[in-house]
């Protein structure tokens, strides 16, 4: 039986009416649908990212909050270093762990059939979202050995869900009364836990995820009656979080959400990012994206999402993120799921050599369980992609596009540039990394273009490469599979072209 504050906070949020969606019962996600991908082109390379690498705080040139001077700033080196970070999704919506973590969205606000089945065959009629919240206990979560899991996946980087749209938070913030970590569930301080373990076990970036907006909080919805004309929520409730969750754990990377609705005007957004570039505990290192208000997306920030799973297959002249799953339908774990809903190792590393050979960083997504483990299929994943870059991360870390995307004539190549440089020095090798076994034997690569001093060699084999120039490019031998070193995504080194 739920508490006196229990049954208060249930009273809060049920009893509001979320009248945006109306009483559509279509299951909504964190996006509405599966975004259509460009087919994949071949792309000459043109002019670099026009917002430079470095270090990026002038002590006599402070950010003014308004997108011009914000958009100005230099993009923190590491993160285009990195190239690859792990997104953690974890919350009350991990207690049902059905659907998706929409899940309190499509059961009590559109009502989608599929959730309301759920809830009338496993729950008491008059069960409330809110009293999941008891039930998230995380008491086999060990925060070194998820660390230990992220390393050994060849991340540089991680994202967790401080807070998603339920609005749970998984620190004690003094802004979420009742509804937080250390009041309800699991008593302790996630967010911390798992910075601690990160900074002092791993050589990882910890960062933060945030969602602007809650789904049924009283002084959101109320601002939207107000035709977003009073900011109560955003005064009371998610400015005052940004600024605690960056003054007290130091993010790298804040990664916003939830902020499709109102314009940036609203959210206080430019305000808070001049902070955060100015004056912040992180100005000199922390990594904004692009959601911070309707219209902003794609257009403002320090890296463009754009829409989740955005892997447009083409050079991109800003620098930008593909956010991806490995579980196809959800960003959540799901208890429902089946062993076809989980992407393939060479699946993964296809979205993320697609997504680094034009130019993006890929961001994977696990969702942990409520009782606080990665659940092994996410973990082999992980395990695997990290022995493939222990192989070939000198094709990935720290790369560059080259000026071909992908190959002519085997659409299965793509290519990056190793060591950065602004101009194409013979000295820079390219890497070919190719994603089908030639069922002959052999490839023909045509975008190269060799000299007489030019070396062609497999990463991850001690054995001669036999290769010969062709018309157009080179032509390659493969060794025999036993002889590579890895199962998936073959690397060929190629150093002293002329392009």
């Amino acid at each position: 039986m739920c508490s006196s504050k229990y049954v208060f906070l249930a009273a809060v949020y049920i009893i509001i009416e979320f009248t945006q969606l109306g009483s559509s019962h279509n299951e909504i996600h964190r996006e509405e649908h599966f975004v259509e991908k460009s087919p994949y082109e071949t792309v000459k390379f043109p002019t670099m990212n026009p917002k430079p690498l470095g270090l990026v705080q002038d002590e006599d040139n402070r950010y003014t909050p308004n997108w011009d001077s914000l958009d100005s700033r230099p993009l923190p080196t590491w993160y285009d270093e990195a190239k690859f970070g792990i997104f953690i999704h974890w919350g009350v919506f991990s207690v049902p762990s059905f659907g998706s973590e929409w899940f309190w969205i499509n059961w009590q606000g559109v009502k989608n059939p599929k959730y309301i089945e759920f809830m009338n065959k496993n729950y008491p009629p008059d069960f409330t979202y809110p009293e999941f919240g008891p039930m998230f206990t995380a008491e086999f979560f060990e925060p070194n050995q998820w660390a230990e899991i992220l390393q050994s996946s060849g991340a540089k980087y991680v994202v967790l869900t401080s807070k998603h749209h339920e609005g749970y938070t998984l620190w004690p913030s003094k802004y979420s009364w009742n509804w937080n970590a250390m009041d309800v569930g699991p008593k302790r301080d996630l967010v911390g836990d798992l910075a601690n373990a990160i900074r002092n076990h791993t050589d990882l970036k910890f960062g933060l995820y945030h969602s602007l907006y809650e789904w049924f909080h009283p002084l959101y919805l109320q601002d939207r009656e107000n035709n977003w004309e009073t900011q109560e929520f955003v005064k009371s409730k998610t400015m005052p979080e940004l600024y605690e969750i960056v003054n007290k754990y130091e993010p790298s990377v804040i990664w916003s959400d939830g902020d499709w609705e109102p314009e940036d005007k609203y959210w206080n957004s430019t305000d808070f990012i001049a902070w955060l570039y100015n004056d912040s505990p992180v100005k000199n290192e922390v990594v904004v994206n692009d959601r911070w208000g309707r219209g902003a997306s794609c257009k403002h920030g320090d890296i463009y999402t754009c829409t989740d799973r955005f892997n447009p297959g083409t050079l991109q002249l800003h620098k930008w993120e593909n956010c991806f799953t490995i579980d196809k339908k959800s960003w959540g774990f799901r208890r429902n799921a089946m062993l076809s809903d989980y992407y393939s190792t060479p699946d993964l590393l296809k979205e993320m050599v697609t997504t680094i050979s034009c130019g993006g960083n890929m961001l994977l997504n696990v969702g942990p369980t409520h009782y606080g483990q990665i659940p092994p299929i996410y973990e082999e994943r992980l395990r695997q992609i990290g022995q493939w870059l222990n192989i070939n991360g000198e094709a990935i870390y720290g790369s560059r596009p080259w000026i071909y995307q992908n190959d002519t004539s085997t659409p299965d190549v793509w290519y990056t540039k190793g060591k950065s440089s602004k101009e194409l020095l013979l000295s820079d090798p390219v890497y070919a990394i190719i994603l089908q076994w030639p069922k002959s034997g052999v490839i023909e690569l045509t975008a190269p273009v060799a000299t007489v001093s030019t070396q062609v060699t497999f990463l991850g084999y001690s054995g001669q490469t036999k290769w010969m120039v062709s018309s157009p490019g080179i032509r390659v031998n493969f060794p025999s599979k036993s002889k590579l070193s890895n199962d998936w995504a073959w690397v060929l080194r190629l150093d002293n072209l002329i392009y």
